[in-house]
């Protein structure tokens, strides 16, 4: 069941989103060649603190994960899709880069993501990210009073097949608020008026993950996930509250 947050709630959220938006843009601005993946953990350690806030993350222990998560970002390059532990992986052209971050501030979390293209990348991974970049904002566009779950999933899957693309198995969006992750889930494929309908006071974090290849997924030794055909994946999010005035982002500057 779905926690409906009120008015004031939403407004702290909107304060905690501002703060994450601004840490991911930095943290995906650093991005660059050279650089290993623990640098993008530390930063976005420093940001989070240095506003006032908590990492979401650190020390998390998702349902299913064999142990708490031990960084601040997840930090996932090219067929590893969410959950990539940082390291001393040095992140090269031609590599896709996604950072997903949380943060909770004054008892409220939020989450969001972006993926990022180092140097040279090729056509096809350029397409990759723009298409799932796209999916979410028509997943976004759906998020209002009276329609539902499915709604969102199926505009997120139409776009993404489009392209030729594939949703990846079981990896979903999902309600967030007090908890960094409450119902409902958010799937990212569904059919038109299915699934829970959506009212005002629902805050969702709605993030497709997409591979250029099949949809199959593997867990690593790490607890990330990647693609079971090794292709490219892409993931992007954003939390948002469902309104009266139909969907409001909290986590975009």
């Amino acid at each position: 069941m779905s926690t409906l947050k009120t008015e004031e709630e939403i407004e702290i959220m909107a304060e905690a989103g501002k703060r994450l938006a601004s840490v991911l843009e930095a943290s995906a601005k650093s991005v660059r060649a050279g650089m290993k993946t623990k640098e993008i953990d530390e930063l976005s350690n420093r940001l989070i603190r240095e506003a006032g806030c908590e990492p979401a993350f650190l020390n998390y222990r998702p349902h299913g994960a064999k142990k708490a998560y031990p960084a601040t970002a997840c930090v996932s390059v090219n067929e590893v899709i969410v959950h990539g532990v940082p390291s001393d992986y040095v992140i090269k052209s031609g590599d896709i880069v996604k950072i997903d971050l949380g943060l909770k501030h004054e008892g409220f979390y939020v989450d969001a993501a972006v993926t990022v293209g180092v140097g040279a990348i090729d056509a096809k991974k350029k397409e990759l990210i723009e298409t799932t970049k796209k999916a979410l904002e028509l997943g976004i566009e759906e998020a209002r009073p009276g329609r539902t779950l499915g709604d969102i999933g199926f505009a997120i899957e139409h776009c993404v097949k489009a392209k030729g693309f594939s949703v990846v198995d079981l990896l979903t969006g999902h309600g967030v608020g007090r908890d960094l992750h409450e119902d409902p889930y958010v799937y990212n494929s569904g059919r038109r008026g299915e699934g829970e309908e959506l009212k005002e006071g629902m805050v969702i974090a709605i993030e497709p993950m997409v591979a250029a290849g099949k949809g199959r997924i593997k867990q690593l030794d790490d607890d990330s996930f990647a693609t079971a055909d090794g292709s490219a994946s892409a993931h992007f999010e954003q939390t948002l509250a469902i309104t009266k005035n139909g969907p409001k982002v909290l986590t975009r500057i």
